[in-house]
């Protein structure tokens, strides 16, 4: 583990460009420093360390991701924290749900949370059950980062997924003034779109939504609709 998180963090500083670090953190609004790599870049490095290193076992991945996160002096690092968490190993493990969200609580931001939202579509897929569950119990949390990945958290399932638990989790939040929580609605019900454009038109015309939802429900419907 120990190797792993030091390799990691030494391929990440050997990568960086800090003549584009101040621009990501301004773009970020981060308090928290970059060292100047690409997100795609940190994903591709974080991956290449792993194979070099052989590293195969669940338990070790979580903990280099954990000590990755906790440990963190520049946000590639937590970049690098997630990016652990999506490899196969780790995919669907229902153990590494309260990482999930202790990386939500404290990263309070939007890149972290959307991107751990992929991780919540894969748990739908591994333990659908108890995933719902789980996500009708944020949707109701305090914490807006909270409920938005309770929001976000079928991102990519398509035609799996359960429309019924999506319309739940959205209903508390129609009239949320929170912007994040806004958007997170209609880019949820915009995913939706691509596979049963049908129902989105239907429940956007049955809920009333605040209108950054509802703009962002139906911009790829419209936006086909005016397609020659």
């Amino acid at each position: 583990m120990v190797d792993l998180t030091a390799a990691v963090r030494s391929a990440l500083r050997a990568a960086a460009d800090p003549s584009l670090a101040p621009g990501q953190q301004a773009y970020m609004k981060s308090a928290m420093p970059f060292l100047g790599v690409r997100v795609p870049e940190v994903r591709r490095i974080t991956r290449a360390v792993v194979r070099e290193l052989g590293v195969r076992a669940p338990s070790a991945l979580a903990a280099a991701s954990t000590e990755l996160w906790d440990g963190a002096t520049h946000r590639e690092e937590r970049y690098a924290a997630t990016g652990l968490l999506a490899l196969r190993p780790l995919v669907g493990d229902a153990t590494q749900v309260p990482l999930y969200e202790h990386m939500a609580r404290t990263g309070a931001w939007w890149d972290h949370v959307d991107e751990l939202a992929h991780r919540m579509s894969e748990q739908h897929d591994a333990h659908p059950a108890a995933t719902a569950a789980l996500v009708r119990r944020w949707s109701g949390d305090e914490s807006l980062w909270i409920r938005r990945l309770a929001i976000l958290s079928q991102l990519g399932r398509k035609e799996r997924t359960d429309l019924e638990l999506l319309a739940e989790v959205v209903e508390p939040h129609r009239a949320d003034p929170e912007f994040f929580v806004r958007k997170a609605i209609g880019w949820a019900l915009r995913e939706v779109s691509y596979v049963d454009p049908g129902w989105v038109l239907r429940y956007v015309d049955t809920h009333e939504l605040l209108p950054l939802s509802r703009k962002e429900a139906l911009r790829r419907i419209e936006r086909s609709s005016s397609s020659p």
